[in-house]
């Protein structure tokens, strides 16, 4: 069995996530405790007792989700899953963060503060109120591309997620992403909605954070990586630390290759994939990517039995 680990982005939080991971394993609150210490905040009270509305905000959201995937891993150790036949990692978004700690890159600790720094560059990157972001659905990448091409609105609209053959992501200015959800279903897209983010992630207008956070990234300590990480910006494998941070930096504004990504792990012969962390967002897109996937998400303590599947 090939394995790829998957980690997801941000929109997968939930208040209460990781909760029983922490409370039934030691090494997984421990994962908590430690996050709490480098941010110097008590990031977990919120994750399991605080607000949809402020865990949901960019700079809590990002380590929060890092600390339950990580969480995640450490319980399936316990438990006794093979990390041996784990042939690559690879994360969404934010999730690459959390993919290259669990490859042994980042120390969990180096990881927490680089994505707090990360939600709040992005979140400063734009005002609020003048971005947003678009799920288009039921109509093909190129589709996309070429309708918000046409349209001649002064503003930035871009592709910025490409996540499955008919689920597409824009992001850009608000004006310019609402003339486009109009333009895209008048060409037969079967849905096309706002996302209630709070930034437009993934597109040109965040060069700004990119200007923020160049430097953190590229004076990270990043150690080899034990298994190889598929990138969002190229949607192939990497194993160079420089190649990685300067894959993070692009990152910030290049669209994310989800799509790509799951059919280049699928072509180097990954037969098995497991989503680590909250919610079930990337398994979802798995399936509606590849024909008949073996996948599961292992993000509390029922969800570890699956592992013995394995």
């Amino acid at each position: 069995m090939n394995v790829a680990l998957l980690f997801p982005g941000q929109g997968s939080q939930y208040v209460g996530m990781g909760k029983s991971l922490a409370e039934n394993f030691l090494v997984s609150k421990q994962v908590f405790e430690r996050v709490d210490e480098a941010l110097g905040e008590n990031l977990s009270k919120l994750i399991w007792d605080g607000s949809e509305e402020v865990l949901k905000q960019t700079q809590n959201a990002q380590p929060a989700l890092m600390a339950t995937s990580m969480a995640a891993i450490e319980a399936a150790r316990v438990v006794g899953f093979d990390f041996r036949n784990v042939r690559y990692v690879a994360g969404h978004s934010l999730g690459e963060y959390s993919a290259l700690c669990c490859s042994g890159a980042m120390s969990l600790e180096d990881t927490a503060i680089i994505l707090s720094k990360r939600g709040k560059a992005m979140q400063r990157a734009v005002k609020s109120g003048e971005g947003a972001m678009a799920a288009i659905l039921g109509i093909s990448l190129e589709e996309v591309k070429e309708a918000i091409s046409n349209i001649l609105d002064h503003g930035v609209c871009e592709v910025a997620n490409d996540n499955e053959p008919k689920q597409i992501v824009i992001s850009g200015h608000k004006k310019k992403v609402e003339k486009a959800l109009e333009v895209l279903k008048a060409i037969g897209a079967r849905r096309a909605i706002l996302l209630p983010v709070s930034a437009p992630f993934h597109c040109s207008l965040m060069a700004p954070a990119v200007t923020e956070l160049e430097g953190s990234i590229l004076d990270l300590k990043l150690s080899n990586l034990n298994i190889p990480i598929v990138s969002n910006v190229t949607a192939k494998e990497m194993l160079d630390p420089k190649e990685v941070k300067i894959s993070l930096i692009k990152q910030i504004t290049y669209p994310v290759r989800w799509r790509e990504s799951i059919s280049y792990l699928s072509a180097k012969g990954i037969n098995r994939f497991i989503e680590f962390g909250a919610g079930k967002v990337l398994s979802g897109l798995v399936k509606r990517i590849l024909e008949d996937p073996i996948i599961s998400n292992i993000g509390e303590f029922s969800d570890l039995e699956k592992l013995k599947e394995e």
